[in-house]
């Protein structure tokens, strides 16, 4: 199974870069398209009706603004779907975590910090680690990875203070 990302356009891919470095760092592979909701609606169902078909077993759409993107790929696929609200307007946000964390019942979206696609690309890991052992091992050890290196950092304060 692969992820597939979806930003409503390229000035959303720096949000999204980490998302890429993370899911290339699990081995998921990824695919990536830019597509908007209302511009290029056509487009973007097109990508979302088949995808299935291509292996995509999760969606990470990014979109500021009104952030209408996740909810029309969900409106588009039963797939589970990931929204990353993306800073791009003086409302610094919170009008595209506010559109796509109000989804009407019945076509959920999953719902990220704003800016927040690392937790986006982990949150899809998740996912798709449900059907793959191997990635859920690697879970596993990310998840170890970063207790260790909390508690190395708790003992250099501890020897800084002298405890």
């Amino acid at each position: 199974m692969k992820a597939a990302i979806i930003m409503g356009s390229d000035s959303d891919l720096p949000v999204l870069e980490p998302a890429l470095k993370t899911l290339a760092d699990f081995g998921v592979a990824v695919e990536v398209v830019v597509a908007s909701a209302h511009r290029t609606p056509q487009k973007v169902h097109d990508f979302v009706a088949n995808a299935a078909d291509r292996g995509v077993g999760v969606f990470i759409a990014a979109a500021g603004a009104a952030a209408h993107l996740p909810g029309v790929v969900a409106s588009f696929t039963t797939l589970p779907v990931i929204g990353v609200p993306v800073n791009s307007t003086p409302l610094g946000g919170m009008d595209a975590l506010l559109s796509i964390v109000q989804m009407p019942a019945g076509i959920p979206v999953a719902t990220m910090a704003i800016n927040g696609a690392k937790n986006a690309a982990l949150f899809a890991v998740q996912v798709l680690a449900t059907a793959d052992p191997a990635l859920r091992e690697k879970l596993a050890a990310y998840r170890q990875t970063m207790a260790a290196e909390v508690e190395a950092k708790a003992a250099k304060v501890a020897a800084t203070l002298g405890q």
